[in-house]
This record gives structure tokens, sequence and C-alpha cells, in this order.
């Protein structure tokens, strides 16, 4: 295959701007030109590495505006959740405020797309976690595929967590074992997060990993349990992932060998 090394170089400077592989700019310039369904997750980092406490930021927000508009994350030491929906991204805080961290914010881990539903539908009466999470189920069609999910609508409660900055050398269970929760009734809102096969327990969170932002953009954080009624929901399959490693000291030493299955398990749940 032959190309105009003006083309060339474009590629190069995209792939220099956003940290993509010229594959990946290739494949998604083609899927897009052929109509091809290419959806794509960008991720930093890797769950591993939050487990070792491996929580210095890499990456900035500015950064990842250019990966897509919906996502979550979250920034340096630990100190917050990352919530990203239509294209902005907010910082959810320790002490129950949500604010919209400025570009040079950094993040040590991050998972975004470009949020585009292959199906959607309504979620007529949700009583529990477990009930969204098995409700959710039928609308994946694969249990191999990474799957994007928004859920819209008036939550009758909502009950989430928000990381508090770590401690040096704390790692990721003892940092979450001082979470702040919250609670909150009638509270209209948008639940965004992933869904992730448990092969890729190693480098994301398998199963369900979900995120609340409010209307009024005054609450957020890592979502543990709800109840609502008439919620709209889309769900995106992803068939690509694109990976961006740190190259910080910490990373570049900590022992990824490790299974994070169960220390993600605590971390991830309620305190």
């Amino acid at each position: 295959m032959n190309i105009s090394s003006s083309l060339l170089a474009a590629v190069q400077h995209r792939c220099e701007q956003t940290g993509d592989t010229v594959d990946h700019v290739v494949q998604e310039a083609l899927a897009k030109l052929l109509g091809v369904e290419h959806h794509t997750l960008f991720q930093v980092s890797m769950s591993t590495a939050l487990v070792q406490g491996v929580y210095q930021g890499c990456v900035t927000v500015g950064q990842i505006k250019t990966h897509g508009d919906f996502g979550l994350g979250t920034f340096d030491s630990l100190n917050g959740e990352g919530l990203m929906l239509d294209g902005q991204v907010w910082q959810a805080l320790g002490d129950g405020k949500v604010v919209e961290p400025p570009d040079c914010t950094t993040a040590p881990f991050w998972v975004s797309a470009e949020f585009e539903a292959d199906r959607s539908g309504v979620l007529s009466s949700v009583v529990s976690w477990a009930d969204l999470c098995g409700q959710i189920d039928a609308y994946r069609q694969s249990g191999n595929l990474f799957t994007a999910i928004r859920i819209d609508g008036v939550f009758d409660e909502i009950h989430y967590r928000v990381a508090c900055k770590a401690a040096a050398g704390e790692d990721l269970v003892m940092a979450t074992s001082h979470q702040a929760e919250f609670s909150f009734s009638t509270c209209s809102g948008t639940l965004m997060g992933f869904w992730s096969p448990v092969y890729a327990r190693t480098f994301n969170i398998p199963g369900y990993h979900m995120h609340f932002l409010s209307n009024d953009r005054q609450h957020g954080g890592h979502v543990l349990d709800m109840k609502a009624k008439d919620l709209k929901i889309q769900v995106m399959d992803a068939n690509n992932v694109v990976m961006a490693l740190p190259e910080t000291p910490q990373f570049l030493s900590a022992d990824l060998s490790i299974d994070p299955t169960k220390a993600l398990s605590k971390a991830e749940g309620a305190q």
C-alpha cells in the first residue's frame, strides 16, 4: 500500500497528539469511511496497578477528552471519582462536592469511548444494584465483548461512594477503607460506565463499573446501590480496546503479576 508523504505525516502527527498507534488511527478512519461498526474503548493504565497503589497521574484531562465523550476514572493520588459525560469531565470529591477540573489535571486510570448506542430501551422498575445488573445483562450480546452503558432518569434512591485522597504507601483496599459514602432520594441524573469480561480482570474491573452524575452537577460518585423506575438505557458494544501504559517509576517497578480479583471486589463495594 502506497500513501502520500503528507498523509503519512498527518497520521504520525495525530499519533503524537493523542498517543494512539498508527494501526488504531488507520482502523478508525477506515471504519468511518466504510460504515463499519468499530466502537473503541481507550484505557489508561491497569486495574492491577491501582490495586498495588500506583495512583500517580500520567495523563491529563485535556488528553482524555481527545479519546471520547463518555467514560470514568479517578485522579492523581485517588483524589475522587472521574465522570465524563457528553464530552465534559467532572471530579466528584470526598467532601461531596463536584467540580469541573482544568485540562491540566492528571489521572492515573481512565476508560473512555465515543458513545454511540447500539441498543436502547426502558427499565420499568429497578429495586437494587443486583437487579440493575441482571436487567442490563439482557442488553449485552456477548460475554466476550466490552459494553459501554448509559442510563438516564430519576432515581428514587441512589447510594454511591467517593474515594478520598490516598496517603503515600496505601494500596487500593486500604485507601478505599475510609471512602466517603452518600445517599440521596428523588435525584435526576445519569449512570455511566462499562461491563468488562472476566478475562479482563488483570487490566480492567470485571463485571459492571458505574458512576453517577446528577443533572444539576452537584452530586456524583461510584454507584453502590439504587432504586428507580422508567430509566432510559443505552448500550454500546466495544470490539476494540486501546491501552496506554504509564511510564512512571511507580508503574515500571510495580508487581503486576498478581490476580487483583479479590482486592477489586472488596475495594469496589460498600464498606
